[in-house]
């Protein structure tokens, strides 16, 4: 168990198998998933157990690569994940602002629902890591608060809009 794990909750006023399904489907992650100001492309999506999600981020003169591989997957309230750099054919790498970030994290996204809010709790941290890496990773507890706190508004808008 690590020493610590990053942590964030946000509520959606939306019913948990939508905002579930945000995160199962191409069409809805091309829309929300990923930083401010950056576009998603899908390479490839296989949302299942041991499954695969393979994308590309651009915008503000930088483009990303990264891939999820999927672990247990319950819905409508988990989905378990490990989260990596990648290149252009998928295969984990370093990230582009950092030679110490963890190659892998491990994230838990929970899902509860009461009177058509849900909240959604991400809870993750670096595994097969070095001690180097779990201090860089941990350094940057704050930038990956306002980082989700981008993305997840995203998700927000999108939630809004398609409830219309």
């Amino acid at each position: 168990m690590p020493k610590q794990e990053f942590k964030i909750v946000r509520e959606f006023k939306a019913p948990r198998d939508i905002v579930f399904d945000a995160f199962a489907e191409a069409e809805a992650l091309a829309q929300w998933w990923g930083p401010t100001g950056m576009s998603l492309s899908i390479v490839k999506l296989n949302f299942k157990p041991q499954g695969y999600f393979h994308y590309k981020m651009e915008g503000n003169d930088a483009v990303m690569w990264g891939v999820f591989k999927y672990g247990e997957i319950r819905r409508p309230d988990l989905i378990e994940f490990i989260n990596s750099f990648s290149d252009e054919k998928g295969n984990i790498c370093r990230a582009p602002f950092s030679p110490v970030w963890p190659l892998e994290i491990y994230n838990k996204l929970t899902l509860t629902e009461h009177n058509g809010t849900t909240t959604l709790t991400l809870a993750g941290y670096p595994i097969n890591s070095t001690e180097e890496e779990d201090k860089m990773y941990y350094s940057f507890m704050d930038n990956m608060q306002q980082g989700f706190k981008g993305t997840f508004d995203q998700l927000d808008a999108y939630l809004s809009k398609i409830q219309q």
